[in-house]
């Protein structure tokens, strides 16, 4: 027992011997030691920021591509269909869609309808979602904001023109020998046929067309996530075989090669910071470790083991590096979040994920910095450095 007792007090002297040795060697060089703490926390700062924007890029990057329109066509399989699909249709392919996928999805029901003035083409379609698939319209007076009113409508600008109409004007369909007045809400100036039309709610588009409870064809905004998108497809077109469903590829390809472009600059600006913070620490341990071979060389000549003085040199720099994590955390999220107003106006989410990220980078950092200073600390001649002592 005597034996275990001064086993156990030379132990915790010699720890408490190695940790006097690290905190006075840190200490004495505290100018180098903070040189080393700032390169990492600029390193761990920046790993944590880009984590942070990597991972929310995808839902950021498609928010604002959003301004692209519907990524997304759904129609029948058959060739010619005049009668148009059944509304129910609607509610299955929205059935289909994983969580979080749909921004925005609407049937749209095509016909002509004769006004006061001339014929029309008239489009049905549900107004709530209609600023997420078509967020590129400008729209002077305002949207209509409800599925369920039938008393507003939204006109194409060219359609405007030509029946002389501004917001709040009035334009009366002849129905049944019945007229229908529409009061316009909104001049839409999009750039494409969308300007030709008069858009009105789904259910009075389909009374004034007489085809109860059907559509032609839905337009949606995904996530643009390829492997998601593809896979919906796909299980619309096996699931439903009577609907054709893709991807409108020039919009989707799109916005899937500027995020492909986005994610590898993001993973380069990353390792170039990587690369120089390793290099600024090896270079700064490198000149610790120079200053202190005589140190090493009478720790040695103590008897201090070459395993014993890479373990405290490991010390140090996890110490070291500790530090350097925590404030580059901190540091990293306040940048993640200049980051997001000033790219995507909105804050990034903190993320688990983007911590250990960052902790890992750091000390894979630090350590591989440590490799060849160690080496040299281990390699010191006792003899030649100690003579004269």
């Amino acid at each position: 027992m005597g034996s275990n007792m001064t086993t156990a007090l030379a132990r915790n002297s010699k720890n408490a011997f190695l940790w006097t040795l690290i905190f006075k060697a840190l200490w004495q060089r505290k100018q180098r030691v903070l040189v080393v703490i700032g390169a990492l926390i600029v390193g761990a700062a920046t790993v944590f920021a880009l984590t942070s924007m990597y991972f929310d890029i995808n839902a950021k990057m498609s928010h604002e591509l959003r301004t692209y329109g519907a990524n997304f066509f759904v129609r029948s399989a058959a060739i010619n269909q005049h009668d148009g699909l059944d509304i129910a249709l609607f509610d299955r392919v929205l059935a289909l869609a994983d969580d979080d996928l749909i921004v925005g999805a609407s049937p749209y029901l095509f016909g002509r309808v004769r006004t006061s003035l001339r014929e029309v083409v008239l489009v049905g379609t549900h107004f709530s979602v209609l600023p997420k698939i078509s967020p590129y319209w400008q729209v002077e007076g305002a949207w209509v904001s409800v599925d369920f009113d039938e008393r507003n409508a939204m006109i194409g600008s060219r359609l405007a023109k030509q029946l002389d109409v501004v917001t709040g004007s009035t334009v009366t369909i002849v129905h049944d020998q019945k007229n229908i007045n529409l009061r316009i809400k909104g001049v839409i100036e999009s750039g494409d046929a969308s300007d030709n039309y008069l858009f009105v709610n789904l259910s009075l588009a389909q009374k004034l067309l007489n085809k109860p409870d059907k559509f032609q064809h839905i337009l949606m905004s995904l996530v643009n996530e390829s492997t998601r998108v593809e896979a919906f497809a796909g299980r619309i077109n096996r699931e439903l075989p009577q609907l054709s469903a893709s991807a409108i590829r020039k919009i989707s390809a799109s916005e899937g090669q500027v995020l492909d472009k986005i994610k590898g600059l993001m993973a380069f600006i990353a390792l170039m910071i990587f690369a120089l913070t390793t290099l600024c620490v090896n270079t700064t341990l490198t000149a610790m470790i120079a200053e202190r071979s005589r140190e090493f060389a009478l720790q040695k000549s103590l008897g201090a083991r070459t395993r014993e003085i890479i373990m405290q040199i490991t010390i140090e720099t996890l110490l070291i590096t500790s530090i350097a994590v925590v404030l580059g955390c901190v540091l990293g999220y306040v940048l993640a979040q200049v980051l997001g107003q000033t790219v995507f106006s909105s804050s990034i989410s903190f993320r688990f994920s983007a911590c250990m990220v960052t902790v890992v980078a750091s000390l894979v950092s630090a350590l591989i910095a440590a490799i060849i200073p160690a080496k040299k600390a281990t390699n010191v001649q006792v003899a030649i450095l100690l003579k004269g002592e």
